[in-house]
């Protein structure tokens, strides 16, 4: 009967300490998880913070938005911007994305 139907034979035991092999492969994962992702979003938000921090009256920026604006006021949470003469709007510090350089704004 074995013309249509192949025998089936029992494998031989996996090596004793296949464990091991797994716990190095997950290790490595991880350690590439690190440098890849977590740490330069930790870099990323250091350098963020510090730039929020070093927010003075006058510096010109750009928002998230695209906004580009010139700081006129300073709170704890908000800044307040001048995007045009007599236009000012307020946004959450977190909002400001990057800081321009000095006369980027052209007063018109």
């Amino acid at each position: 009967m074995s013309f249509f139907i192949n025998n089936a034979y029992a494998e031989a035991a996996p090596p004793p300490g296949g464990g091991i092999e797994f716990l190095i492969m997950i290790a490595i994962f991880f350690g590439i998880m690190y440098f890849m992702i977590i740490r330069p979003q930790s870099k990323r938000a250091k350098e963020h913070k510090a730039l929020l921090s070093g927010l003075r009256k006058g510096d010109e920026v750009v928002t998230n938005g695209g906004l580009l604006g010139k700081i006129s006021a300073l709170d704890e949470n908000f800044i307040t911007l001048q995007i045009a003469e007599g236009t000012e709007i307020q946004v959450q510090r977190q909002a400001i994305a990057a800081v321009m350089p000095k006369g980027t704004m052209k007063n018109k």
